[in-house]
């Protein structure tokens, strides 16, 4: 247990930025999961789908949640992947 009081401190917003981090993160897999299960139904949706995807891997890695090379990466493999389900 810490004793002083900037590392309470550090701790509380430690966590706090856990819980926002962890938060985006999941709402961005469950986003790419939809995206995914679009193109192996082969909707017509998935075009559209796309830029939401885009944005919140662009916005994840504006907030530094994730980096952006990753998000990148993730970006050209699903687009690389609605290409070829086109």
């Amino acid at each position: 247990m810490p004793r002083r009081k900037t590392s309470l401190k550090s701790n509380r917003v430690s966590k706090r930025k856990h819980t926002r981090n962890l938060k985006v993160k999941l709402q961005l897999k469950k986003t790419i999961k939809k995206f995914q299960e679009l193109i192996t139904k082969k909707d017509a949706e998935a075009k559209v789908f796309i830029s939401k995807v885009f944005s919140q891997l662009d916005k994840a890695a504006k907030k530094n949640i994730i980096p952006a090379s990753t998000a990148n990466r993730r970006k050209s493999r699903l687009a690389r992947r609605l290409g070829k389900s086109a």
